[in-house]
Protein backbone atom coordinates (compact mmCIF):
# COMPACT_ATOMS: atom_id res chain seq x y z
CA UNK A 1 0.00 0.00 0.00
CA UNK A 2 1.28 3.55 -0.98
CA UNK A 3 0.77 5.15 2.63
CA UNK A 4 1.17 8.94 1.08
CA UNK A 5 -1.97 8.08 -0.64
CA UNK A 6 -3.48 6.88 1.75
CA UNK A 7 -7.22 9.27 3.24
CA UNK A 8 -7.05 9.03 7.20
CA UNK A 9 -10.45 9.37 9.81
CA UNK A 10 -9.58 10.09 12.90
CA UNK A 11 -13.02 8.68 14.62
CA UNK A 12 -13.27 10.84 17.73
CA UNK A 13 -11.56 14.29 18.65
CA UNK A 14 -10.98 14.37 22.34
CA UNK A 15 -7.74 14.36 24.44
CA UNK A 16 -6.35 10.41 22.22
CA UNK A 17 -7.89 12.02 18.64
CA UNK A 18 -6.94 15.37 18.02
CA UNK A 19 -3.35 15.46 18.54
CA UNK A 20 -3.44 12.34 16.06
CA UNK A 21 -5.07 13.94 13.98
CA UNK A 22 -2.94 17.02 14.55
CA UNK A 23 0.71 14.45 13.16
CA UNK A 24 -1.29 12.67 10.50
CA UNK A 25 -2.45 15.81 9.04
CA UNK A 26 1.21 16.83 8.55
CA UNK A 27 1.16 14.05 6.10
CA UNK A 28 -1.66 12.48 5.03
CA UNK A 29 -5.17 14.19 4.11
CA UNK A 30 -7.08 13.66 7.25
CA UNK A 31 -10.78 13.85 8.54
CA UNK A 32 -11.18 14.61 12.13
CA UNK A 33 -14.97 13.33 13.05
CA UNK A 34 -16.74 14.04 16.03
CA UNK A 35 -20.52 13.09 16.25
CA UNK A 36 -20.31 16.36 19.08
CA UNK A 37 -21.28 19.29 16.27
CA UNK A 38 -20.02 21.93 19.31
CA UNK A 39 -16.53 20.10 19.59
CA UNK A 40 -16.43 20.02 15.60
CA UNK A 41 -17.10 23.77 15.30
CA UNK A 42 -14.70 25.33 17.49
CA UNK A 43 -11.93 22.87 16.42
CA UNK A 44 -13.28 24.66 12.85
CA UNK A 45 -12.61 27.96 14.21
CA UNK A 46 -8.93 26.90 15.78
CA UNK A 47 -9.30 26.33 19.58
CA UNK A 48 -8.85 23.28 21.41
CA UNK A 49 -10.46 23.30 24.73
CA UNK A 50 -8.78 20.55 26.03
CA UNK A 51 -5.32 22.59 25.68
CA UNK A 52 -3.54 19.53 24.13
CA UNK A 53 -3.01 21.35 21.05
CA UNK A 54 -2.06 24.66 20.68
CA UNK A 55 -3.98 27.37 17.49
CA UNK A 56 -0.80 27.14 15.77
CA UNK A 57 -0.52 23.26 15.30
CA UNK A 58 -4.09 23.36 14.44
CA UNK A 59 -3.42 25.99 12.03
CA UNK A 60 -0.54 24.15 10.66
CA UNK A 61 -2.13 20.51 9.71
CA UNK A 62 -4.06 19.33 7.11
CA UNK A 63 -7.16 18.56 8.64
CA UNK A 64 -11.38 18.34 7.71
CA UNK A 65 -12.97 18.72 10.30
CA UNK A 66 -16.50 17.09 10.39
CA UNK A 67 -19.62 15.67 12.49
CA UNK A 68 -21.78 13.93 9.39
CA UNK A 69 -21.02 10.34 8.73
CA UNK A 70 -20.96 10.92 4.85
CA UNK A 71 -18.17 12.86 4.97
CA UNK A 72 -16.20 9.68 5.93
CA UNK A 73 -16.54 7.37 2.97
CA UNK A 74 -13.62 9.16 1.25
CA UNK A 75 -11.05 7.69 3.42
CA UNK A 76 -9.49 4.21 3.36
CA UNK A 77 -7.78 3.89 6.88
CA UNK A 78 -10.12 4.85 10.10
CA UNK A 79 -8.07 5.38 13.01
CA UNK A 80 -11.03 5.00 16.22
CA UNK A 81 -10.06 6.86 19.18
CA UNK A 82 -13.25 6.92 20.85
CA UNK A 83 -13.72 6.48 25.11
CA UNK A 84 -14.36 2.91 26.85
CA UNK A 85 -15.93 3.65 30.33
CA UNK A 86 -16.89 1.72 32.69
CA UNK A 87 -20.56 1.35 34.08
CA UNK A 88 -22.21 2.10 37.52
CA UNK A 89 -21.11 -1.67 38.32
CA UNK A 90 -17.70 -1.02 37.36
CA UNK A 91 -18.24 -2.99 34.39
CA UNK A 92 -16.60 -2.16 30.68
CA UNK A 93 -18.85 0.23 28.70
CA UNK A 94 -18.08 -0.97 25.07
CA UNK A 95 -21.17 1.36 23.90
CA UNK A 96 -19.34 4.02 22.32
CA UNK A 97 -16.83 1.89 20.15
CA UNK A 98 -19.95 -0.38 19.51
CA UNK A 99 -21.39 2.32 17.97
CA UNK A 100 -18.26 3.68 16.28
CA UNK A 101 -18.42 0.10 14.70
CA UNK A 102 -21.41 0.10 13.49
CA UNK A 103 -21.49 3.62 11.84
CA UNK A 104 -18.20 2.49 9.80
CA UNK A 105 -19.46 -0.49 8.58
CA UNK A 106 -21.84 1.74 6.85
CA UNK A 107 -18.82 3.75 5.17
CA UNK A 108 -15.92 0.97 4.62
CA UNK A 109 -15.02 -0.09 1.45
CA UNK A 110 -13.46 -3.10 0.01
CA UNK A 111 -9.41 -3.06 0.89
CA UNK A 112 -10.14 -0.69 3.83
CA UNK A 113 -8.26 -0.98 7.04
CA UNK A 114 -9.87 -0.04 10.83
CA UNK A 115 -7.44 0.68 13.56
CA UNK A 116 -8.71 1.29 17.13
CA UNK A 117 -6.98 2.80 19.74
CA UNK A 118 -9.45 2.84 22.30
CA UNK A 119 -7.80 0.91 25.08
CA UNK A 120 -9.87 -2.35 25.74
CA UNK A 121 -9.50 -5.94 27.03
CA UNK A 122 -7.63 -8.71 24.97
CA UNK A 123 -9.98 -9.77 22.66
CA UNK A 124 -12.73 -7.15 22.38
CA UNK A 125 -11.31 -6.01 19.06
CA UNK A 126 -12.10 -9.10 16.89
CA UNK A 127 -14.82 -10.42 19.32
CA UNK A 128 -16.82 -7.51 19.66
CA UNK A 129 -16.13 -4.57 17.01
CA UNK A 130 -15.23 -6.24 13.75
CA UNK A 131 -18.52 -8.51 13.95
CA UNK A 132 -20.34 -5.09 14.17
CA UNK A 133 -18.50 -4.09 11.02
CA UNK A 134 -19.05 -6.90 9.43
CA UNK A 135 -22.48 -6.77 10.05
CA UNK A 136 -23.31 -3.48 9.32
CA UNK A 137 -21.31 -3.36 6.09
CA UNK A 138 -21.39 -7.03 4.75
CA UNK A 139 -18.04 -7.15 4.29
CA UNK A 140 -15.68 -10.15 5.03
CA UNK A 141 -12.99 -9.56 7.66
CA UNK A 142 -9.51 -10.27 6.55
CA UNK A 143 -10.76 -10.61 2.71
CA UNK A 144 -12.69 -7.04 1.98
CA UNK A 145 -11.23 -5.49 4.93
CA UNK A 146 -8.98 -5.55 7.69
CA UNK A 147 -8.20 -4.60 11.15
CA UNK A 148 -5.30 -3.29 13.44
CA UNK A 149 -4.82 -2.24 16.73
CA UNK A 150 -2.41 0.79 18.18
CA UNK A 151 -2.93 1.22 22.00
CA UNK A 152 -3.12 5.42 22.82
CA UNK A 153 -0.77 6.17 25.05
CA UNK A 154 -1.44 10.49 25.38
CA UNK A 155 -0.87 11.92 29.05
CA UNK A 156 -3.54 14.55 29.33
CA UNK A 157 -1.97 17.63 30.26
CA UNK A 158 2.03 16.22 29.44
CA UNK A 159 3.57 18.75 27.29
CA UNK A 160 7.39 16.84 27.27
CA UNK A 161 5.84 12.97 26.40
CA UNK A 162 3.47 13.59 23.32
CA UNK A 163 2.07 11.70 20.36
CA UNK A 164 5.34 11.62 18.33
CA UNK A 165 8.17 10.95 20.99
CA UNK A 166 5.81 7.99 22.81
CA UNK A 167 6.95 4.77 21.47
CA UNK A 168 3.60 3.33 19.36
CA UNK A 169 2.95 -0.89 19.86
CA UNK A 170 1.06 -1.57 16.54
CA UNK A 171 -1.02 -4.71 15.41
CA UNK A 172 -2.81 -5.73 12.26
CA UNK A 173 -5.14 -8.57 11.19
CA UNK A 174 -2.91 -10.51 9.10
CA UNK A 175 0.96 -10.25 8.79
CA UNK A 176 0.87 -7.85 5.75
CA UNK A 177 -1.36 -5.30 7.36
CA UNK A 178 0.33 -5.47 10.58
CA UNK A 179 3.05 -4.09 8.37
CA UNK A 180 1.17 -1.43 6.51
CA UNK A 181 -0.30 0.03 10.53
CA UNK A 182 3.78 -0.37 11.58
CA UNK A 183 5.03 1.79 9.09
CA UNK A 184 1.97 4.40 8.84
CA UNK A 185 2.54 4.71 12.63
CA UNK A 186 6.37 4.91 11.98
CA UNK A 187 5.97 7.63 9.47
CA UNK A 188 5.10 10.34 12.09
CA UNK A 189 5.96 8.59 15.54
CA UNK A 190 9.87 9.93 16.34
CA UNK A 191 10.05 7.70 18.62
CA UNK A 192 9.77 4.52 16.90
CA UNK A 193 7.49 1.47 16.95
CA UNK A 194 6.64 -1.97 18.33
CA UNK A 195 4.93 -4.49 16.27
CA UNK A 196 3.54 -7.07 18.43
CA UNK A 197 2.53 -10.67 17.29
CA UNK A 198 -1.27 -10.25 17.13
CA UNK A 199 -4.15 -7.86 18.11
CA UNK A 200 -4.65 -9.43 20.90
CA UNK A 201 -0.99 -9.01 22.51
CA UNK A 202 -1.56 -5.48 21.64
CA UNK A 203 -4.36 -5.05 23.51
CA UNK A 204 -3.06 -6.61 26.43
CA UNK A 205 0.12 -4.59 26.54
CA UNK A 206 -2.24 -1.72 26.70
CA UNK A 207 -4.70 -2.74 29.43
CA UNK A 208 -1.62 -3.86 32.13
CA UNK A 209 0.43 -0.84 31.44
CA UNK A 210 -2.24 1.36 34.17
CA UNK A 211 -2.85 -1.81 35.73
CA UNK A 212 0.52 -2.25 36.65
CA UNK A 213 0.71 1.58 37.92
CA UNK A 214 -2.53 1.21 39.76
CA UNK A 215 -1.50 -1.49 41.84
CA UNK A 216 1.52 0.14 42.60
CA UNK A 217 -0.31 3.03 43.77
CA UNK A 218 -2.53 0.82 45.94
CA UNK A 219 0.21 -0.31 47.74
CA UNK A 220 1.51 2.95 48.42
CA UNK A 221 -1.36 3.99 49.83
CA UNK A 222 -1.94 1.25 51.72
CA UNK A 223 1.79 2.32 53.44
CA UNK A 224 0.61 5.57 53.76
CA UNK A 225 -2.33 4.09 55.75
CA UNK A 226 0.19 2.13 57.78
CA UNK A 227 2.87 4.95 58.19
CA UNK A 228 0.05 7.49 59.54
CA UNK A 229 -1.17 5.20 62.15
CA UNK A 230 2.73 4.91 63.45
CA UNK A 231 2.81 8.24 63.26
CA UNK A 232 5.74 8.29 60.64
CA UNK A 233 5.56 10.82 57.57
CA UNK A 234 4.98 8.80 54.63
CA UNK A 235 7.11 10.74 51.51
CA UNK A 236 10.06 10.91 54.27
CA UNK A 237 10.09 7.41 54.33
CA UNK A 238 9.54 7.13 50.25
CA UNK A 239 12.34 9.69 49.85
CA UNK A 240 14.69 7.73 52.01
CA UNK A 241 13.64 4.37 50.43
CA UNK A 242 13.93 5.74 46.73
CA UNK A 243 17.78 6.31 47.41
CA UNK A 244 17.87 2.95 46.29
CA UNK A 245 18.42 2.39 42.47
CA UNK A 246 15.84 0.07 41.79
CA UNK A 247 12.97 1.50 43.81
CA UNK A 248 9.92 2.42 42.48
CA UNK A 249 8.86 6.40 42.61
CA UNK A 250 5.46 6.21 42.90
CA UNK A 251 3.56 8.73 45.50
CA UNK A 252 0.02 7.92 47.77
CA UNK A 253 -2.90 9.53 45.68
CA UNK A 254 -6.29 9.57 45.06
CA UNK A 255 -6.65 7.61 41.44
CA UNK A 256 -8.62 9.04 38.83
CA UNK A 257 -8.76 10.16 34.99
CA UNK A 258 -10.25 7.96 32.16
CA UNK A 259 -6.88 5.30 32.30
CA UNK A 260 -5.55 4.19 35.75
CA UNK A 261 -8.09 4.05 37.94
CA UNK A 262 -11.00 2.66 34.57
CA UNK A 263 -8.33 0.45 32.63
CA UNK A 264 -7.92 -2.68 35.37
CA UNK A 265 -11.87 -3.10 35.54
CA UNK A 266 -11.26 -4.50 31.37
CA UNK A 267 -8.81 -6.70 32.27
CA UNK A 268 -10.77 -8.39 35.57
CA UNK A 269 -14.21 -8.34 33.46
CA UNK A 270 -12.12 -10.06 30.68
CA UNK A 271 -9.95 -12.45 33.03
CA UNK A 272 -13.48 -13.18 34.41
CA UNK A 273 -15.56 -14.31 31.68
CA UNK A 274 -12.87 -16.93 31.84
CA UNK A 275 -13.13 -18.30 35.20
CA UNK A 276 -10.35 -16.35 36.98
CA UNK A 277 -11.29 -14.65 40.09
CA UNK A 278 -7.68 -11.89 39.92
CA UNK A 279 -7.42 -11.11 43.52
CA UNK A 280 -4.58 -8.43 43.59
CA UNK A 281 -6.13 -6.30 41.06
CA UNK A 282 -9.24 -6.02 42.51
CA UNK A 283 -8.23 -5.29 45.92
CA UNK A 284 -5.75 -2.35 44.53
CA UNK A 285 -8.77 -1.53 43.05
CA UNK A 286 -11.22 -1.22 46.29
CA UNK A 287 -8.03 0.74 48.21
CA UNK A 288 -7.53 3.12 45.53
CA UNK A 289 -11.21 3.88 45.33
CA UNK A 290 -11.96 3.93 49.14
CA UNK A 291 -9.21 6.89 49.30
CA UNK A 292 -11.46 9.54 49.54
CA UNK A 293 -13.12 8.49 51.87
CA UNK A 294 -9.94 7.65 54.28
CA UNK A 295 -8.89 11.26 53.35
CA UNK A 296 -12.54 13.39 54.63
CA UNK A 297 -12.09 10.55 57.67
CA UNK A 298 -8.55 11.79 58.65
CA UNK A 299 -9.51 15.70 57.92
CA UNK A 300 -12.83 15.38 60.50
CA UNK A 301 -10.22 13.44 63.80
CA UNK A 302 -8.12 16.58 62.85
CA UNK A 303 -10.65 18.70 63.40
CA UNK A 304 -12.25 17.14 66.23
CA UNK A 305 -8.70 17.05 67.93
CA UNK A 306 -8.65 20.99 67.13
CA UNK A 307 -11.93 21.84 68.58
CA UNK A 308 -13.38 22.73 65.57
CA UNK A 309 -17.46 22.21 65.08
CA UNK A 310 -17.47 19.31 62.17
CA UNK A 311 -21.21 19.67 61.13
CA UNK A 312 -21.91 22.93 59.48
CA UNK A 313 -17.66 23.51 58.93
CA UNK A 314 -16.77 25.35 55.84
CA UNK A 315 -14.07 23.74 53.81
CA UNK A 316 -12.45 24.48 50.49
CA UNK A 317 -11.28 21.84 48.30
CA UNK A 318 -8.51 23.21 46.03
CA UNK A 319 -8.49 20.97 42.42
CA UNK A 320 -11.05 19.48 40.79
CA UNK A 321 -9.30 17.86 37.79
CA UNK A 322 -8.35 14.48 38.31
CA UNK A 323 -4.26 15.99 37.70
CA UNK A 324 -2.15 18.68 37.87
CA UNK A 325 -2.32 21.14 35.27
CA UNK A 326 -4.60 19.74 33.02
CA UNK A 327 -8.67 20.72 32.49
CA UNK A 328 -9.53 17.06 32.15
CA UNK A 329 -12.26 16.49 34.71
CA UNK A 330 -13.17 12.38 33.66
CA UNK A 331 -13.10 10.15 36.96
CA UNK A 332 -11.80 12.42 39.09
CA UNK A 333 -11.14 11.04 42.60
CA UNK A 334 -11.73 14.49 44.19
CA UNK A 335 -15.49 14.12 44.25
CA UNK A 336 -15.16 11.45 46.30
CA UNK A 337 -14.04 13.53 48.87
CA UNK A 338 -16.53 16.09 48.25
CA UNK A 339 -19.17 13.93 48.38
CA UNK A 340 -17.85 12.42 52.06
CA UNK A 341 -17.87 15.85 53.25
CA UNK A 342 -20.86 16.46 52.10
CA UNK A 343 -22.65 13.51 54.70
CA UNK A 344 -21.14 15.10 57.40
CA UNK A 345 -23.35 18.13 56.54
CA UNK A 346 -19.84 20.10 55.81
CA UNK A 347 -20.32 23.10 53.37
CA UNK A 348 -17.63 22.17 50.85
CA UNK A 349 -16.25 25.05 48.27
CA UNK A 350 -14.01 24.04 45.53
CA UNK A 351 -11.86 26.20 43.72
CA UNK A 352 -9.72 25.04 40.33
CA UNK A 353 -7.99 27.68 37.87
CA UNK A 354 -7.95 24.73 34.86
CA UNK A 355 -11.65 24.21 34.60
CA UNK A 356 -14.85 26.11 33.76
CA UNK A 357 -17.99 26.69 36.32
CA UNK A 358 -19.79 25.54 33.07
CA UNK A 359 -17.15 22.56 32.80
CA UNK A 360 -18.15 21.59 36.46
CA UNK A 361 -21.64 21.92 36.50
CA UNK A 362 -21.95 19.76 32.97
CA UNK A 363 -20.07 16.42 34.46
CA UNK A 364 -20.72 16.85 38.27
CA UNK A 365 -23.59 19.58 39.02
CA UNK A 366 -20.80 21.49 41.31
CA UNK A 367 -20.19 25.45 41.37
CA UNK A 368 -16.66 26.51 41.51
CA UNK A 369 -15.07 29.66 43.96
CA UNK A 370 -12.62 31.73 44.11
CA UNK A 371 -12.00 31.04 48.07
CA UNK A 372 -13.09 33.66 50.45
CA UNK A 373 -10.45 34.93 52.83
CA UNK A 374 -10.67 34.02 57.18
CA UNK A 375 -13.78 31.58 55.79
CA UNK A 376 -12.61 28.25 55.97
CA UNK A 377 -12.30 25.68 58.96
CA UNK A 378 -10.59 23.39 56.60
CA UNK A 379 -8.63 23.51 53.35
CA UNK A 380 -7.63 20.19 51.56
CA UNK A 381 -5.07 20.80 48.91
CA UNK A 382 -6.36 18.14 46.74
CA UNK A 383 -4.30 18.50 42.98
CA UNK A 384 -1.24 20.24 42.49
CA UNK A 385 -1.67 22.82 40.10
CA UNK A 386 1.26 25.03 39.28
CA UNK A 387 -1.23 28.33 40.35
CA UNK A 388 -1.86 26.43 43.94
CA UNK A 389 1.97 26.41 44.70
CA UNK A 390 2.72 29.86 43.70
CA UNK A 391 0.06 30.94 46.03
CA UNK A 392 2.46 29.36 48.65
CA UNK A 393 1.41 28.78 52.68
CA UNK A 394 1.09 32.29 53.44
CA UNK A 395 -1.76 33.00 50.82
CA UNK A 396 -3.09 29.72 51.40
CA UNK A 397 -3.39 30.13 55.22
CA UNK A 398 -5.07 33.36 54.72
CA UNK A 399 -8.10 31.65 53.17
CA UNK A 400 -8.79 29.76 56.64
CA UNK A 401 -9.51 30.96 59.92
CA UNK A 402 -7.73 31.74 63.13
CA UNK A 403 -8.07 28.30 64.15
CA UNK A 404 -8.23 25.86 60.83
CA UNK A 405 -6.67 22.52 59.20
CA UNK A 406 -4.47 22.45 56.31
CA UNK A 407 -4.46 19.09 54.59
CA UNK A 408 -1.64 18.61 51.43
CA UNK A 409 -2.38 15.93 49.59
CA UNK A 410 0.04 16.51 46.88
CA UNK A 411 3.00 17.43 48.94
CA UNK A 412 2.58 20.90 47.51
CA UNK A 413 3.87 22.76 50.89
CA UNK A 414 6.67 21.89 53.02
CA UNK A 415 6.06 19.82 55.49
CA UNK A 416 6.29 21.87 58.59
CA UNK A 417 4.32 24.49 56.91
CA UNK A 418 1.22 21.75 57.14
CA UNK A 419 -1.28 20.07 59.26
CA UNK A 420 -1.26 16.94 57.46
CA UNK A 421 0.33 15.33 54.61
CA UNK A 422 -1.49 12.08 53.16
Amino acid sequence: MNLINNKIAIIGLGYVGLPLAVEFGKKYQVIGFDINEARVNELRIGTDRTLEVSDDELAESDLVFSHTVESLKSANIYIVTVPTPINEHKQPDLTPLIKASEMLGKVIGKGDIIIYESTVYPGATEEDCIPMVEKTSGLKFNKDFFAGYSPERINPGDKEHRVTNILKVTSGSTPEIAETVDQLYKSIIIAGTHKASSIKVAEAAKVIENTQRDVNIALINELSIIFNKLDIDTLEVLEAAGTKWNFLPFRPGLVGGHCIGVDPYYLTHKAQTVGYHPEMILAGRRLNDGMGAYVVSQLIKRMLKNKIQVEGANVLVMGLTFKENCPDLRNTKVTDIISELKEYNIKVDITDPWCSNEQAQHEYGLSLEEGTANKYDAIILAVAHDQFKEMGVDNIRKLGKKNHVLYDLKYILPKNSVDMRL
